[in-house]
């Protein structure tokens, strides 16, 4: 019998989707359903945005582009960058991708040989695991639980460098915690990474710009320049501009990591398309007034998520200060049931949550901490209070 190639084994469909899609079908068929479970941002970008992509339709040259990113492209994420405090780029060390998740999957391909290790903090993005696992690498997972604010300690991370993993990837602001380190954390992990120059680093950093209550985007290489010749910056526009359907990524690092990803898209995508080019350009240069205005709607938005996770009790959650995500430590429901459903882990949690109360969470066992669900609070805002509002109602019927 014929087979599919063995990475197909290894491959697996987006467990966030999979809630999503439930959710969805249950709307379909006529349930009041509130959607705390995809994280997309649910804003639109400014008017400037879509007149780029207007005026780039009337002038289309209907020619490929280039696999790299469009001069004009990279230029404009030069800006973004040293707008950050990330300067000393140019072009060369700069590579495009159709989103931030494909630049990832690139960077695996470009980096990791089959039995090569890859570590990162626990809880993480779901595609981190289902990425390293298609391209056959090994996976070292550094638990940081909700007790240590579900972050890396400069101590764990000396103790998996010494390991000498080939690749460490880190993501600050955090999907799926919220969570931000500081710039004095930062700090201290730069210094760590320092003493272990056989690793190369990846920070994933899409949400720099969501950030709350006064906090600073800070980046290992601002805080140990040395580390450049080994660290790739990854963004992306999904979430900071409200444009998670137009697929743009971006990456910054050595110039051989960036030529190898821009092959690879020669190989495959072969360019991001004339019109999101141009729609893209026009997010990174034009006027901020749209993300900087749903930014400080989301740290309120964050604020009103917490309150209510407060009054529960047993609830642990500590408090995020960026991205749009809460990711409280449930686990006080385990071993109980709610209308005769046994809750023995977090996907009976979030299971019967959505079949009794309509309100669609992502188990935290999807992120690699089965204590947790995530809460993504982009929904319309007369949603918010009233799924709130659900989830501590089911608490209260637990028995």
């Amino acid at each position: 019998m014929l087979k599919l190639a063995g990475r197909m084994g290894r491959a697996k469909p987006s467990a966030i989707m999979a809630v999503a899609e439930k959710a969805k079908k249950l709307k379909a068929a006529g349930r009041d359903i509130i959607s705390f479970s995809i994280g997309v941002p649910n804003f639109l970008p400014g008017e400037h945005v879509y007149q780029a992509a207007r005026d780039a339709l009337s002038k289309d040259s209907g020619q490929y582009g280039s696999n790299r990113g469009a001069d004009a492209l990279l230029d404009a994420f030069l800006k973004h960058m040293q707008d950050l405090g990330l300067t000393g780029y140019t072009r060369a060390n700069l590579s495009t991708g159709i989103g931030a998740k494909h630049v990832l999957y690139n960077l695996a391909e470009v980096l990791l040989d089959e039995g090569d290790t890859i570590a990162f903090p626990t809880p993480y993005w779901t595609s981190y695991v289902d990425i390293a696992e298609i391209v056959n690498a090994r996976i070292l997972l550094l638990p940081c639980p909700a007790g240590q604010d579900y972050k890396l300690t400069p101590a764990q991370l000396d103790a998996a460098l010494a390991t000498k993993p080939k690749v460490f990837l880190f993501n600050n602001p955090s999907n799926p915690t919220g969570m931000v380190y500081t710039k004095e954390e930062v700090i201290a992990l730069a210094e760590v990474l320092v003493k272990h120059p056989q690793t190369w680093i990846i920070t994933d950093d899409i949400y720099n710009r969501m950030l709350f209550d006064g906090l600073e985007y800070f980046n290992f290489v601002q805080a140990r320049p040395e580390l450049r010749e080994r660290t790739v910056f990854v963004d992306s526009l999904s979430k900071t501009y409200g444009m998670p359907g137009w697929r743009v990524g971006f990456m910054a690092g050595p110039e051989a990591i960036a030529q190898a990803v821009t092959t690879l898209n020669s190989n495959h995508i072969t360019n991001i398309p004339e019109v999101t080019t141009a729609a893209a350009i026009a997010a990174l240069s034009g006027p901020q007034d749209v993300t900087t205005a749903k930014n400080l709607e989301f740290q309120g938005k964050r604020d009103q998520v917490m309150a209510a996770l407060a009054a529960i009790p047993g609830v642990v959650c500590p408090r995020p200060q960026g991205a749009f995500y809460v990711f409280p430590d449930i686990s006080v429901a385990f071993g109980k049931s709610h209308d005769g459903v046994a809750i023995n882990n977090d996907i009976d949690f979030c299971n019967a949550l959505l079949e009794s109360k309509g309100v669609a969470c992502v188990p935290g066992s999807a992120f690699g901490e089965p204590r947790a669900l995530r809460i993504s609070y982009t929904c319309p805002t007369a949603q918010l209070a009233p799924g709130m509002q659900r989830i501590q109602e089911f608490f209260a019927e637990l028995k």
